[in-house]
């Protein structure tokens, strides 16, 4: 008896059609209001991005549920959309954040390669100073070796605003004496 139930639960399983699930791509996902929220674009690691029309917004999963048939979320469009803009808006300041620094770091150090300025290593020995710079190439002149021909690239400032070449002294020496 108990195999015939269980068989006969078996077979309404495979006819009964399978309920749609909030993370099947397509699905219509409704706010809070009865609204219409978006669509499911992609169902990954537990987050569903909806996209709303302005926005792909990434939902975690665990916060849709079902009511009276349709895919909801405790949000409306409008919600999801305000957090979407916040969220876009503050990336874009933290970007042009980083790139108002990274212009100031490299007026800086452009204000610090003229000829004359003293030059240290990267272990904070005196390399010498620039006699010659071109769009590619800094000359340092170094008591011991001479002059020192660097890539404009290789030079950086320190904490403290010096201009320093990214190697310690031994390094440049041995290069120049060929090493």
């Amino acid at each position: 008896m108990k195999f015939a139930k269980l068989a006969l639960f078996a077979t309404a399983m495979t006819i009964a059609p399978v309920a749609a699930n909030a993370q099947d791509v397509g699905a219509t996902v409704m706010g809070n209001d009865d609204a219409p929220i978006g669509t499911v674009t992609a169902n990954e690691g537990g987050v569903v991005t909806v996209d709303t029309g302005k926005h792909s917004a990434p939902l975690p999963a665990n916060l849709l549920a079902e009511r009276e048939g349709q895919w909801t979320v405790n949000a409306t469009k409008a919600q999801i959309d305000g957090m979407m803009d916040a969220q876009v808006a503050q990336a874009q300041a933290a970007a042009d954040a980083q790139a108002a620094a990274e212009a100031e770091a490299a007026a800086k150090l452009a204000a610090a390669l003229v000829v004359g300025n003293a030059v240290i290593t990267a272990d904070a020995q005196p390399l010498g100073s620039i006699t010659e710079l071109d769009e590619a190439n800094v000359v340092v002149s170094n008591d011991e070796v001479g002059l020192v021909t660097l890539p404009r690239g290789f030079f950086a400032l320190d904490a403290e605003d010096q201009l320093v070449a990214r190697a310690n002294l031994a390094d440049i020496v041995a290069a120049v004496q060929g090493g």
